[in-house]
């Protein structure tokens, strides 16, 4: 492995220092409803509702702050529209579309590696006596 990719002092931040602000923005995009949130956000702008159907599972409380918290870090745009109901879009800034391209990447890598890592877990579990 590169060392120079895990602790490069040439950026102003290190991820793995207990400190550093970064550490919360990573955990924002790679916790489970932040990487499909902005997964979802790729494929175009989407209200409330409809992400949520699209990240199934996620309940409205886990998805209104994820989208704050990814809001608050520059990856989403929120568009509140003055009408009678309410209108709000949830967009992706370029920012978070930069990210969730690398994010679908990797997604895509694991959708494609699954059959891989389910009969690994197989050979795990048959090996501790099943599960």
């Amino acid at each position: 492995m590169d060392l120079d990719l895990v602790d490069n002092p040439d950026l102003p931040y290190n991820v793995f220092a207990k400190a550093c602000p970064s550490r919360g923005t990573l955990e924002h995009v790679t916790g489970r409803w932040g990487a499909l949130t902005l997964g979802a956000l790729s494929e175009g702008s989407l209200r409330f509702n409809e992400l949520r159907r699209r990240v199934d599972g996620v309940s409205e409380k886990m998805l209104s702050q994820t989208l704050q918290a990814l809001e608050r870090d520059g990856l989403v745009h929120r568009d509140a529209q003055p009408t009678n109901p309410p209108r709000v879009d949830y967009e992706l800034t370029p920012l978070g579309h930069e990210v969730a391209g690398r994010l679908l990447g990797l997604i895509h890598f694991v959708e494609g590696r699954m059959d891989e890592v389910l009969a690994a877990r197989e050979r795990y579990d048959t090996a501790r006596g099943g599960r």
